[in-house]
């Protein structure tokens, strides 16, 4: 696995040489548009909006939208002009306890690790952080953005996890959900009741992409038929009701949680990751 990013965690007088890796990966399907009479496939061209001319990549700058339909081009010298300082340090500015931050500002983890000489500082840090339950609150830039980050200990790790700054989040306050509405007090038992026959120990390999899975299925039926349309099979239908008393509802999700959990549960189906070859 190749590094995206090499330089330091800085924080006080402590520097600390690091590599960033990936600590995700998608798991999409790639699809390719094609024409449909001979299945050539289709590609994108950068066409020009006033005239629908190509424009070669010699040809095109970046340019800022400042007011509708007008531009103000910007070159190299301009972004360089930005005298963004420490671009290759992860800045910790702060340290802060993990629990205080909404998680709806973290979303995106790379993996820390260490490079020569930075491995006693690194496990310095990964243990004061793991001890006292705090995140680093750093700035980093990479390649042509600036972004807050939260630096966290994670096992023997240490993990950066890109956040969003404040004035990205939409205020929740902004949408119309019920604030003084309370449920009443049998209402309130018997959801406590249901959310506690449905907890359990988090097990992230319980979960599965379901879809991308079935459709894995759907394109193996495919290519092992030649591309011929496939039968559909008939779906179970939902029945849709109204909720009109809903201690009736939460009173049948108990039993039918009681009763899901009573089953003991059958061996997992073995997943599909490659297309077979069409025979």
């Amino acid at each position: 696995m190749r590094a995206i990013w090499k330089g330091s965690i800085s924080f006080g007088l402590v520097n600390i040489p690091i590599a960033l890796y990936p600590a995700t990966r998608k798991e999409e399907l790639k699809f390719r548009l094609l024409r449909e009479k001979d299945l050539s496939p289709v590609n994108y061209k950068r066409v020009a909006e006033a005239d629908g001319r190509e424009v070669p990549w010699d040809q095109i700058v970046k340019g800022y939208e400042y007011e509708k339909g007008k531009f103000i081009v910007l070159k190299e010298e301009d972004f360089q002009r930005v005298d963004l300082e420490a671009t290759q340090t992860v800045d910790i500015q702060d340290f802060v306890k993990l629990d205080e931050i909404n998680p709806i500002f973290f979303y995106k983890p790379y993996y820390l690790e260490p490079q020569k000489g930075g491995d006693k500082a690194y496990v310095l840090l990964r243990e004061a952080l793991a001890e006292s339950g705090k995140v680093g609150i750093a700035k980093v830039v990479i390649k042509t953005r600036q972004y807050l980050a939260g630096v966290k200990a994670q096992g023997h790790a240490l993990v950066l996890e890109l956040m969003h700054f404040a004035e990205e989040l939409i205020d929740a306050e902004k949408l119309n959900v019920p604030k003084k509405l309370k449920p009443g007090k049998r209402e309130m038992d018997m959801a406590r009741a249901l959310v506690n026959s449905m907890s359990g120990k988090w097990d992230p390999e319980k979960y599965h992409d379901d879809y991308r899975e079935a459709l894995m299925e759907v394109i193996e039926e495919k290519v092992e038929s030649g591309g011929k349309e496939i039968e559909e099979k008939p779906k179970e239908k939902k029945t849709s009701t109204k909720v009109i008393d809903l201690v009736a509802v939460l009173q049948e999700s108990l039993a039918k949680s009681k009763g899901a959990r009573k089953k003991k549960s059958g061996p997992k189906r073995a997943t599909r990751h490659h297309v077979k070859k069409a025979a």
